[in-house]
């Protein structure tokens, strides 16, 4: 450890940890990338809060405060030279963690250690570390987000007109194709991409407000100008990166701004809960596939089988993704008056695991985008089996073009059609409806249209055009901002 007491990198306790023995969040340990797990990590946090620290007195500075520029160097100069154990000694001695890296700063800073923190109260460095953290978290989602549908993107277009049997209910309905299914999620993603973007764009800096938010400890540092509290409110707000801070706080900003973030965050989750599910259907159906690497075990116990597991894993994580968004709501519904730190450790878990579960799904599912398989033999085969009920109603305006009687035919289609399905569901066979309407001379005048009258495609309506249309003007336009973002793959290690 450094002689002054800033080195770094040591556990808490300055001794060396066993991971193995204590227990670490799956979220970061296993799933999340290392990105996210910087972004919310003791690390970041605590460099940013002596990073705050410095843009308040450059700015007091600059507004007339005696601060010298050898003070604000030696800031500098030690932003990332935390010792994490003098840091800890200090919490557990003091019972305040903010305090705790006040003196453990003014230790490396010893020529700074007086005007450090100078009029702020713990929310400065506390609340506007989660705003920068936040807004830090959304730069990362939001083009993981846009690689996805992206992807799906090229899916959609590459089997646009491909037909397959659309279901509602989960019970078969008419036919749609492969990539006006793949729309359906696409739009859903395009809208998350739309929420999260807004909500990165309307996070405000809480600023520089003081103990209860009516900025008096400044007014009082700067002898009653009201001009200067404003300008270092400001100078500190755009020295932070953002555009704009709150004029209204108590203690703390608004946890409705939490509420606003978690809310979209579970948005999300819902769309690729609904994906990732809908993709496990298919496989059951053997229709559509996730990637399967060729050393990868399905089972113990069956080796035939290829589980779903990147979809499951995350419906899994999705499904507490949208939990989450509980734990603001009543957070921001007990803040009381300018405030009460009944927030502060529930927020430490709902933010950052809200963020990190959004990471690995949104990692998970590109992954899953990359490699989809389709087969189309299977999803032929399955439309075979119901096209020929749906097609009843073309082969009876067929017929009747050819002189026959509507009301006729319908019956004989009736009988035909109850007599084919009792041979697939009563005998387990194949549905034989065309067979037997070519057997019967009754629909003689129509026996050679019957393959066009059952051609697929003739079946799936203007799928194929809407496919085009919606990557055209929708979602390409809506990638534009994200295209030198776009390129690279994800390659699961779990």
């Amino acid at each position: 450890m450094a002689a002054n007491g800033c080195g770094g990198g040591q556990a808490a306790d300055g001794g060396e940890m066993d991971v193995h023995n204590t227990y670490r969040s799956p979220l970061a340990a296993r799933y999340a990338s290392p990105e996210m797990a910087f972004i919310f990590s003791d690390a970041h946090k605590f460099q940013t809060w002596r990073q705050l620290w410095l843009f308040l007195a450059e700015a007091e500075q600059k507004l007339g405060l005696p601060i010298t520029d050898e003070q604000l160097e030696e800031m500098r100069a030690n932003l990332h030279t935390i010792d994490y154990k003098m840091a800890a000694d200090e919490e557990k001695r003091l019972r305040h963690d903010v305090m705790a890296h006040v003196h453990t700063f003014g230790r490396c800073c010893p020529k700074a250690a007086g005007i450090i923190h100078l009029g702020a109260t713990s929310c400065y460095v506390g609340d506007n570390t989660d705003l920068i953290t936040l807004k830090k978290a959304f730069d990362l989602l939001l083009p993981k987000l846009a690689r996805v549908i992206s992807r799906l993107a090229d899916f959609a277009a590459e089997h646009a007109g491909l037909p397959t049997l659309g279901f509602t209910h989960f019970q078969p309905a008419q036919l749609t194709t492969v990539g006006k299914r793949c729309c359906l999620w696409i739009q859903d993603l395009c809208m998350d991409l739309a929420r999260l973007a807004r909500a990165r764009d309307d996070l405000r800096f809480r600023g520089v407000k003081g103990t209860t938010g009516t900025q008096a400890s400044f007014l009082q540092l700067f002898e009653g100008d009201h001009e200067k509290v404003e300008e270092l409110d400001k100078m500190v707000t755009q020295k932070a990166g953002f555009r704009r801070a709150f004029i209204i706080t108590g203690q703390t900003y608004t946890r409705k701004v939490d509420i606003e973030v978690l809310s979209v965050l579970a948005s999300l989750g819902a769309s690729v809960h609904k994906i990732c599910t809908d993709i496990r259907l298919l496989a059951n159906l053997k229709e559509l596939e996730e990637p399967f690497e060729k050393q990868q075990i399905g089972s113990s116990a069956m080796p035939y089988k290829r589980n779903p597991m990147r979809c499951e894993r995350c419906c899994s994580l999705a499904r507490h993704l949208m939990t989450l968004v509980m734990d603001p709501l009543q957070t921001a519904s007990v803040q009381w008056l300018e405030r009460t730190l009944d927030d502060s450790a529930n927020r430490r878990l709902c933010l950052a695991e809200a963020f990190l579960t959004a990471d690995t799904i949104l990692s998970t599912l590109q992954n899953v985008s990359e490699g989809l398989v389709v087969y189309p033999k299977v999803i032929e085969r399955r439309i075979r089996q119901e096209l020929p009920f749906m097609a009843t109603e073309n082969i009876i305006m067929a017929m009747v073009k050819a002189g026959g009687s509507r009301q006729d035919c319908h019956e004989r289609i009736r009988v035909l059609s109850q007599e084919a399905a009792a041979v697939v569901k009563q005998e387990g066979g194949d549905n034989d409806l065309i067979a037997r309407i070519q057997a019967d001379p009754y629909f003689g005048p129509i026996h050679g249209q019957l393959e066009h009258l059952l051609d697929p495609s003739s079946f799936t309506g203007r799928a194929a055009q809407q496919v085009e249309k919606f990557l055209q003007e929708e979602v390409r336009p809506l990638l534009k901002p994200y295209e030198g973002q776009l390129a690279g793959k994800v390659e699961l290690s779990l």
